[in-house]
């Protein structure tokens, strides 16, 4: 594999990509194994897919805000290094596919030119911070969360506390009340709120805590019912430091928050992010906001003059897909973008016309769609004409027939049944069969090619999630049926309830069979939540069995959506395993990096840093040993304790103080200059005489 230099001023970053260049050279000269190697990546953005070979690379974008040098240059990117394909997540982030693995640090150095990043899109690590994509903009919000969300992704970022978690985290930020941002679900969610104190109004956050989809949902539950702005960036620390000390890590199916507050609640949680107060780098942070409240500027001032053939078709588009803004004469446009797809060819005419005809803003939303920003009323017809010849003035904008679906078995390695195919043809239905859903706000269909529920099935009016069916010697692709979910605003959710299992080729029928029922059996004011409530699952069951009945099952049936050959369950094949190598010299040698950290940290002068650098080393050191011993390390805290008792109770390894003591050090003392200093020493101490006893025990 062939070296490059980069061109990127900031220096952390130049390292960071070079780094990467690195560990997939060692990687494929079997220097690294496969795991800690698959970690690196995955906080790089690099995941493997489906297909054997290539990656998926995730763009991080902040609350999915781009700017049009920002597009053009992540449509240069895909052109060059993927296939000019652009997916829209429902975390607001960008994915490309089919990259080869030798030319992401490339990549990713070319996006960093317009201030783009990969790191910590994937992995371990705090996840894109999301928003609401009318912050800003909302005519009911108490004020911008954008500040908020964007200082809460420069802060946590390259942060040591949230590197090498058990899990992933999960991060939002949502306007209103309404809590379109789905504070529900996230392992943090904040929602705006304003509260007066001594005749001041004061801006803060309702907090919720521990949300999660997957395969098993748990609503949020409410940490703080406002919190001070001020507290916002201290309070997340405190809370990562937990996760990360106490979170479990061997066990990956039960690694989320969401089962540690189920083990130790809400009360003993936040006895330990109390405990970890005078550690924070900050006690309080006043986030500056005074850049997001500029007034926004305009390339073009006077619209061009044309007339709009169809003024029917202009205001169906307007009424259905325009949003006033707060800001008086203003607007901003919605596009439905199908399943989250486009093409860089439209990518760049897009970006071309927000920095002509707007304030030169999208942002990519929760729903795998754009919203195009700041549009003055009398521009509303050139975007109208130039966004109908990119196909891009389709009605139903965040409607019943804007389907959410994943990737599923398109790219993904855990996809088991198409979820872009199905989703598809419900689009076609609906638009097709049932035009009164085009611009239908208050039902949504969301589907998943797995129990991970990346699109969200679980928490949908009508959810589908992909599995499969056995048929005698066969298997055929399948859907689970799901019903009942749904945001319900405030912090407020529900997840949907499990029907039946059906072969895939019905879900259009199941589909036909529920919007029939209500339309025909509601009552007027009925939403679809009070309905399915009022008739109670046994009768939606009842109404749908019928599909389940495998007995009747034709060809096409074995024949997923998008396919044209017999479904075959497959999961998808990882990167090559390379050769084995000693796991405990690689964990040794990651403790060296740690204390390299901490010691650049340290010349820095970014005590906390450098302190939680220390921190990781000293655990990292002796997770290497009790690993040589089989022992457990499913937490840091179990580290800790196991460490204690094999080693230093036993005589085996003697220490000045107790292991214990010795590391948690960390939440007894401020992060100044002094203990930074002395917490580093006793790091590299501790490394020594590890390394010291492993190699008299390999000698011996």
């Amino acid at each position: 594999m062939q070296s490059f230099r980069t061109e990127i001023e900031n220096p952390v970053v130049e390292k960071d990509i070079l780094e990467l260049e690195r560990k997939i050279r060692l990687f494929k000269e079997g220097k690294v194994d496969e795991e800690r190697f698959r970690s690196l990546r995955l906080a790089r953005g690099v995941y493997g897919q489906r297909q054997l070979g290539v990656q998926m690379i995730r763009i991080k974008l902040p609350y999915g805000r781009v700017t049009s040098e920002q597009l053009h240059r992540i449509a240069n990117v895909s052109d060059e290094y993927s296939r000019g394909r652009l997916h829209i997540t429902t975390r607001q982030d960008i994915q490309i596919h089919h990259v080869s693995l030798d030319r992401t640090p490339e990549l990713w150095a070319q996006l960093e030119k317009d201030d783009i990043t990969l790191r910590e899109a994937c992995g371990n690590a705090v996840r894109n911070v999301t928003a609401s994509e009318t912050a800003g903009i909302d005519v009911n919000e108490p004020f911008d969360v954008t500040p908020y969300a964007h200082a809460t992704f420069e802060f946590f970022l390259r942060n040591p506390i949230c590197q090498e978690m058990g899990r992933k985290f999960k991060i939002s930020f949502s306007a209103t009340e309404e809590d379109t941002a789905l504070s529900f679900m996230h392992d943090l969610g904040f929602i705006a709120a304003v509260k007066k104190v001594n005749d001041t109004w004061v801006r803060g956050f309702k907090v919720m805590l521990a949300g999660g989809l997957g395969s098993q949902p748990r609503q949020a539950d409410v940490m703080y019912e406002f919190l001070e702005e001020d507290l916002l960036l201290p309070t997340i620390e405190g809370v990562l430091r937990v996760f990360d000390r106490y979170g479990e890590r061997s066990k990956r199916a039960k690694a989320r928050l969401k089962f540690l507050l189920k083990e130790i609640k809400v009360a003993g949680f936040l006895a330990l992010v109390e405990k970890e107060r005078k550690a924070l780098r900050y006690q309080t942070y006043l986030v500056d906001v005074s850049r997001f409240e500029e007034e926004v500027s305009f390339e073009t001032e006077q619209a061009p003059i044309l007339q709009i053939q169809d003024e029917k078709a202009f205001q169906k588009w307007r009424n259905s897909n325009v949003i006033p803004q707060k800001q008086e004469g203003l607007f901003a446009i919605g596009i439905k973008v199908k399943l989250g797809d486009f093409y860089t060819d439209k990518a760049r005419i897009l970006a071309d016309l927000i920095r002509k005809y707007a304030a030169n803003e999208l942002r990519f939303t929760l729903r795998q769609n754009i919203l195009i920003r700041h549009v003055r009323e009398a521009f509303l017809p050139v975007f109208y004409q130039e966004l109908s010849k990119l196909g891009f003035t389709e009605l139903g904008y965040n409607s019943t027939a804007d389907i959410t679906a994943c990737p599923g078995t398109d790219t993904c390695n855990l996809g088991i049944a198409s979820s872009t195919g199905i989703a598809a043809e419900l689009e076609r239905i609906i638009q097709k069969e049932y035009p009164q859903y085009v611009n239908n706000k208050n039902l949504t269909i969301k589907i998943s090619g797995c129990m991970n529920a990346c699109g969200q099935h679980n928490m949908a009016h009508i959810g589908f999630q992909g599995m499969s069916i056995k048929v005698g010697a066969l298997l055929a692709p399948a859907l689970q049926v799901l019903i009942g979910g749904g945001s319900l605003g405030n912090g407020a959710g529900r997840f949907s309830d499990k029907l039946v299992k059906i072969p895939s080729k019905r879900g259009p029928e199941a589909l036909r069979i529920l919007l029939d029922d209500f339309s025909t059996n509601k009552k007027e004011s009925d939403s679809f939540l009070n309905y399915y409530d009022t008739k109670g699952k046994g009768y939606f069951y009842e109404i749908l069995k019928h599909l389940s009945d495998t007995t009747t099952l034709t060809s096409d049936d074995f024949i997923d959506w998008g396919h044209d050959e017999n479904y075959v369950k497959a999961i998808g094949v990882g990167e090559c395993a390379g050769v084995v190598i000693d796991l405990v010299a690689t964990l040794l040698f990651e403790s060296e990096e740690k204390l390299e950290n901490a010691q650049q940290a340290y010349n820095d002068r970014l005590w906390s840093d450098s302190i939680y650098h220390s921190y990781t080393a000293i655990l990292n050191t002796a997770k290497a040993i009790l690993t040589s011993e089989g022992a457990k390390t499913n937490t840091q805290a179990i580290i800790v304790t196991n460490f204690q008792e094999l080693f230093t109770a036993t005589g085996k390894i003697v220490l000045s103080e107790s292991f214990s003591k010795l590391v948690y050090q960390i939440n007894q003392n401020r992060p100044s200059e002094a203990f930074a200093k002395k917490y580093l020493a006793e790091a590299k101490e501790f490394y020594q005489i590890v390394d010291a006893y492993r190699k008299a025990v390999v000698e011996n």
